[in-house]
This record gives structure tokens, sequence and C-alpha cells, in this order.
């Protein structure tokens, strides 16, 4: 079985773990309208096609360009498709990232979010916090609770955290069910390992972003060596550790690109031998 159709519970729902992040069909700087509206459209169909049931997106993308796409591409959405969005931010007219997490504008980014994917209610909402550099640690129960309130209305089915610390994820499952975690993490930047296994122990999903290095991609002449002994890209191998680390990692690669599209989806085919895994293990060491 690959991990293409080996699948982990996200809320009451088990996707595949390998999905599909639409943030790159935005402009560049993930600004305005895609470089090719037509091949964005294509993308998303071929995903789908691929056996991708996990999309990844978020209303400040663009902004509203990759759920116009998504809506454009796929709707009415395809049984068993969950799509995965996130709020707390908002873009300037520089394409700046601004944060957005008063009340007032976590309840409009939802209903817009709602309104530009074209569904009554968001399959999953990641509340985004922290800063470019990473998490920071400070209170969020109040903008979780927001949300929490959402979803009792209806307008949500789970609630997730992106950009966090361990001990901001504690303090949300107070207020109410973490489903997913979505913070940086690839083979070469781990900081996230002990949240990692203590998610796995709750059956919480983990969604790295960034997994091949982001805007600064990964670059490693150890992972370059083992990805040429099997015949795979860098970025390939990279993405297959990632699905070998722990179970419950879900990921989201993303591309504006059908042959990266392809190329992506098959690193779920790619066996890592003992030995190779070990190498690809130490890069972070």
């Amino acid at each position: 079985m690959t991990e293409l159709t080996n699948t982990y519970p996200l809320g009451d729902r088990a996707v595949r773990r390998m999905g599909y992040g639409a943030m790159q069909l935005a402009g560049p700087g993930v600004f305005g309208p895609p470089r090719d509206h037509a091949t964005a459209l294509a993308v998303l169909r071929a995903a789908i096609e691929a056996g991708v049931d996990h999309i990844d997106t978020s209303d400040f993308y663009g902004p509203h360009v990759t759920n116009k796409l998504i809506k454009e591409a796929l709707h009415p959405y395809p049984a068993g498709l969950t799509i995965v969005t996130k709020v707390g931010a908002r873009r300037g007219d520089d394409a700046s990232w601004i944060p957005a997490l008063a009340p007032a504008e976590l309840t409009s980014a939802v209903h817009d979010n709602l309104r530009h994917l074209g569904v009554d209610a968001l399959d999953a909402v990641n509340l985004r916090v922290g800063g470019i550099h990473g998490p920071a640690e400070s209170p969020i129960e109040a903008q979780f609770t927001v949300l929490a309130e959402l979803q009792r209305q209806g307008l949500i089915r789970h609630l997730g955290l992106s950009n966090v610390t361990a001990a901001q994820v504690e303090a949300c499952e107070r207020v109410a069910p973490v489903v997913c975690v979505q913070n940086a993490y690839n083979i070469a930047h781990r900081a996230d390992d002990t949240l990692i296994d203590a998610l796995a122990a709750k059956g919480i999903a983990y969604v790295p972003f960034f997994p091949l290095g982001g805007f600064a991609p990964l670059q490693s002449q150890a992972l370059s060596e083992v990805a040429a002994k099997l015949g795979a890209t860098p970025m390939q191998t990279a993405l297959a550790w990632l699905l070998h680390r722990s179970p419950n990692i879900l990921l989201i690669p993303g591309t504006s690109s059908l042959a990266h599209l392809r190329e992506n989806l098959a690193a779920a085919d790619l066996v890592l031998p003992a030995d190779e895994l070990a190498t690809l293990d130490g890069i972070a060491g």
C-alpha cells in the first residue's frame, strides 16, 4: 500500500497522507492571480484525479485567489474531499502579511472562506498565529474560542492550529478538540520532533508546511546522494522521509505545475531502505 492510499484521521474523516497545498497557485509572493489560470485549474483537477482527498488553502492566499480557483475547478466537490483553510491574517495592498486576530476579523474570515469556497460549512479551520520566524509563546485561547463558537454554530466542522507551540496546543485543547497542527517542519528543520510524537499519541494529525524548505529550498549533500541511489529527486526523497517519520504526518506539498504535481505524488511510492533512512535521519544532527 502506498502512502497516497494510506490514510490518517483528520477529525472524523480519514484522509490520504499525500495531499495538496494550494498556496503556490496564487501569483508571485502568494499575491495576485495565477501566472496561468487554465493550468491552475488543471493542477487542481489532476490532483483529485490522482487520488488526493485533502487540499490545504486560505483566503489570504492571493488574497481570495486560491479559494476561488478551488471552487471553479472542483465545485460541486467530490464526496470525501476535505478542504482545510486557515484564518488569522490578511494581506496589505503591498502584499504584506498582517495579523487579523480580532474576533470580528476571525468571524469575517470564516464567512469569506465559506463564500469563496461555496460551502455551508468548512471542513476544518486552522487558527494561524505567531510570526514569520515561527511561533510566539503567547495566549491564544481567546482567538480559538471565537472559532469554537463558530463551530458550535455549524459553520466549521473541525478546528486546528498553525504556527504554534506545544503549550498553545494544550491550552486550546481545553477550549475545544484540536484535530491538526500545521507547523514548519522538514528533514533539515526538526524542532517539532517532540511535538509530533506527542500529537501522534493523541491521534492528532501533524501537517508540515514548508516540507521542502519553503522559500529557501532544501540543500543537503546527504539528501542528494541518497536520492541518486534511489533514482529519485532530492525533493521526492525529502517528502518520502516525512511520510516515514510518523504515521500522523499529512503532507500538503504545493505546486502550480502539472509535472511537479506528478513528481510530488510519486514520492508516496518511494521506499526508503533502512540504511538510507538512517542517513536521512542524521541530516538534522
